[in-house]
């Protein structure tokens, strides 16, 4: 048994957190969940598992990822194995009406939203435009657009392929925000607020913040499966967050057993703070988290070792296996 394992399976992404596994001479493996296979009777792989899937795996054609890590994890915790973003977390992250849900649940403001599987119904639901169409089952910003009418949501589901691969979606309130401004990603790690930023949009719906899909100056080209914005992304440290918003951030992640993750939410013009995403599958952002003096990985690292010695210190007694 080895002391860690990463479900993973996107290609690139968790190659930083590889290289500082790797530094530090911890002991893990490696489980690509884009081809992967569990026996029933097969021994747990690692001590803790850390979960790295993201719900974006259909965009690139890897859709059988999300059951198979969801299935595993299940398997995994039955057997008495640390999951770090279990599956409790990565089902709040495959939900944007979990999220919404949750956030009500926890009083903190969040954008109203109709849950829909059918276009005609959500229409007779709703009396204001315009709206956010947004897929339950999001990743990346697949999928999301702004309709200003009934005419233009029936049209942007006039293609049936739209609702693949889940068949549900959100018709949000649509929230302005200053521009220039942006949005802004809290990063946490272990409860603990790891690095605040803030992103300008330009008004894209990808914002996800590893360099090899919005890259920065001097970072490359994107390498990711969504059409670039011909004006990229812009990420920013953003030192002057509020606490109270540091604290509703905490609360959701909380809630949601996320234990490395990230929020975002937006301020409107009349002083709102709405929270609209959650996320377990946390790209940190080098160049951000250097403002703070910090490396995202390495303090990713001590959290893991930490767990791996705290599994090692409650190993659990091994059940007896039946007589027949």
């Amino acid at each position: 048994m080895h002391d860690l394992a990463v479900l993973f399976e996107h290609p690139l992404w968790q190659e930083p957190l590889f290289a500082a596994l790797d530094a530090r001479g911890v002991d893990y493996v490696r489980v690509d969940l884009k081809n992967a296979a569990y026996g029933s009777h097969d021994e747990r792989p690692a001590k803790v598992v850390f979960n790295q899937a993201s719900p974006s795996a259909y965009v690139r054609g890897h859709e059988r990822a999300v059951p198979q890590c969801l299935a595993f994890m299940r398997h995994l915790q039955r057997l008495g194995c640390d999951v770090v973003n279990g599956p409790d977390a990565f089902l709040m992250e495959l939900s944007k009406a979990a999220q919404v849900a949750l956030c009500r649940e926890l009083a903190i403001d969040h954008p109203a939203s109709i849950v829909f599987n059918d276009v005609e119904a959500a229409i007779a639901k709703n009396d204001t435009w315009p709206r956010l169409i947004k897929p339950d089952l999001g990743g990346s910003g697949a999928r999301i657009q702004v309709v200003e009418s009934a005419e233009e949501l029936r049209a942007a589901f006039s293609d049936p392929a739209i609702w693949a691969p889940d068949n549900l979606f959100l018709l949000q309130e649509y929230l302005p925000h200053d521009p220039e401004h942006g949005i802004v990603r809290l990063e946490f790690l272990g409860g603990e607020l790891l690095y605040p930023m803030r992103v300008v949009t330009h008004g894209k719906f990808n914002l996800c913040p590893s360099p090899v899909c919005n890259p920065g100056e001097g970072e490359g080209e994107s390498l990711c499966e969504l059409p670039a914005s011909p004006t990229p992304v812009e990420f920013y440290p953003y030192p002057d967050v509020p606490e109270h918003a540091v604290d509703a951030a905490r609360r959701i992640l909380g809630a949601a057993n996320i234990d490395v993750g990230g929020v975002e939410y937006l301020e409107t013009p009349d002083g709102r703070l709405v929270f609209y995403d959650v996320n377990a599958n946390s790209n940190l952002r080098p160049s951000v988290a250097a403002h703070f003096d910090i490396e995202p990985f390495e303090r990713v690292v001590d959290f893991l070792v930490g767990r791996v010695a705290r599994a090692s210190a409650t190993a659990p007694i091994a059940p007896a296996r039946p007589a027949c």
